[in-house]
């Protein structure tokens, strides 16, 4: 509940107010989706239509536009049960998603983000309270949202700008994409937007309406800052970058081209100094229609699955391979019983494109394989050995959970080891070292300055194979070493097994310390 602070604050008052700012460190902005030009029902002129400025010639304002999409737009408040943590209280406190602390730690803040508010009812006791946006998508109540803002919710309810307040059911949700679809009953006549047909442009005008700190109807602007940004949430990252001020309560509400359409549906911020610094991220409506469409046909979204473990092509990798440009995703491991395995792909193949379309690294890969249906054929263009080869593969439904490889750890101890000093690297047979399997070589031990350090390499890793053969001792890793400079390569591929799971290591020959 907001209220009106007085004209002289006093220090109490600025030292709680201080200290609610420095708590929003990182934010994820919790509201509604992504949509486009505002339609109303019958006879009242949709948002996207031609919107005309009565303002004087040589002037400029926003008006015009936020008065046609934001009665779309709604606030969303979500309670949860006993213990459940909730993503924000009303005071605007949340506890930061998981796929998010990933991208927090690149810039230093902490992991566990700003702490909660109270719980009505004490600790354990009564039910937690969060805030966040939305907004219509459709006249007969379909409302968009994100699914950090409802998820474990027992009960949601909408407000729109002119008060009312209605209950809305969680028709189906994607963590994947944090898009979640609401549904309102008993009317249709909801005013509505629709999700952007095109994406916008670097530089373009944008608005962003929604209920930050609660303060429903709240509307700022801004330009689209870039596209395509990866923010370590997930392997179908594609967030739009907007200056725009958003702060928390924002998340799952809207973000308008000047035409009325919705480009994006925010969902996380970045403020190291506490306060808005113009870093805000959008999941594009590209990516919000096709979940929509999915959670309205079946509350879940089917994605394609090949079952391969894939990473980009860097520099380095590219020079092993001896590839003309670092582009494609390389497949690092093929999952037994996958559709890859049945395909017959292998570990060391780079994907260039997916049916005739270039594929430029491991992430639109992803992407693209998790856009077609279960039961499709693609036609994979595959590097390997120097040659270009087709491999249509079949996809399969993306598991639920993916179960993640169990791989040696850090700390075993040492059991007949010997140095690879050039590398900065001590081996041991991963029979002789209890839990490593009993293919490859472990990595026992690591010089901190030394090249393989450099490239990521740590104690309990196993080293697979060295330039596409298998080793088993250390003397195979340095075999294999020596035969690739001999060939006058200037860097050697090691496939690499790690508790992240399968992945190839580029090492540079001239890298080598003696």
């Amino acid at each position: 509940m907001s209220r009106t602070a007085p004209s002289q604050p006093t220090t109490s008052t600025l030292r709680r107010s201080r200290t609610r700012l420095l708590a929003g460190v990182f934010t994820l902005a919790l509201a509604g989706g992504a949509v486009g030009g505002l339609l109303l029902p019958e006879s009242v002129t949709p948002a996207n239509a031609q919107i005309s400025t009565n303002q004087p010639a040589g002037t400029f304002s926003f008006a015009d536009i936020v008065e046609k999409v934001s009665p779309a737009v709604v606030s969303v408040k979500v309670k949860k049960d006993g213990d459940d943590e909730v993503a924000m209280n009303e005071e605007g406190n949340q506890n930061v998603p998981p796929q998010i602390e990933r991208f927090m730690r690149r810039f230093g803040l902490g992991p566990n983000g700003p702490e909660m508010g109270p719980r009505r009812g004490g600790p354990g006791h009564g039910r937690v309270v969060g805030q966040g946006s939305g907004f219509f998508i459709s006249a007969d109540g379909y409302v968009v949202t994100n699914n950090h803002v409802v998820d474990g919710a027992s009960e949601v309810d909408v407000t729109l700008t002119d008060g009312k307040t209605y209950t809305a059911k969680v028709v189906g949700t994607d963590p994947r994409t944090d898009v979640a679809l609401l549904k309102v009953d008993g009317k249709s006549d909801f005013p509505w937007v629709k999700l952007a047909g095109k994406a916008p442009r670097v530089g373009d005008w944008v608005v962003a309406v929604g209920n930050p700190f609660g303060l429903g109807g709240t509307v700022t602007a801004g330009i689209v800052s870039a596209r395509g940004r990866d923010i370590g949430s997930g392997p179908y990252d594609d967030f739009i970058q907007i200056d725009a001020p958003i702060n928390r309560g924002n998340s799952g509400g809207p973000t308008f081209s000047l035409d009325g359409d919705v480009i994006g549906v925010n969902t996380a911020i970045v403020s190291p100094s506490g306060g808005n610094v113009g870093i805000a991220f959008a999941i594009p409506s590209e990516t919000v229609l096709q979940v929509v469409d999915a959670l309205k046909a079946g509350g879940q979204v089917a994605r394609g699955y090949v079952g391969v473990q894939i990473q980009p092509v860097s520099d380095e990798v590219a020079e092993a391979l001896d590839l003309k440009d670092a582009q494609g995703a390389l497949v690092a491991q093929v999952q037994p019983g996958t559709p890859g395995e049945k395909a017959g792909l292998k570990a060391g193949d780079v994907v260039t494109a997916i049916d005739g379309a270039i594929i430029k690294d491991s992430r639109e890969m992803s992407r693209e394989v998790a856009r077609k249906k279960p039961g499709t054929t693609i036609n994979l263009s595959v590097l390997r050995d120097g040659k270009t080869i087709n491999v249509p593969v079949t996809l399969e439904q993306l598991p639920t959970d993916v179960a993640s490889n169990d791989a040696a750890k850090g700390g075993q101890q040492e059991e007949g080891g010997r140095d690879v000093p050039r590398l900065g690297l001590s081996l041991a047979p991963a029979k002789g070292v209890a839990g490593a399997g009993d293919q490859g070589v472990v990595i026992t031990e690591v010089d901190p300055n030394g090249p393989a350090a450099e490239r990521g390499l740590k104690a309990g890793d196993v080293i697979l194979d060295v330039g596409g053969k298998p080793v088993m001792s250390p003397r195979d890793v340095r075999d294999g070493l020596a035969a690739a400079k001999k060939d006058n390569r200037k860097a050697v591929l090691m496939r690499v097994k790690s508790d992240q799971g399968t992945r190839f290591v580029a090492i540079s020959l001239g890298d080598q310390r003696g």
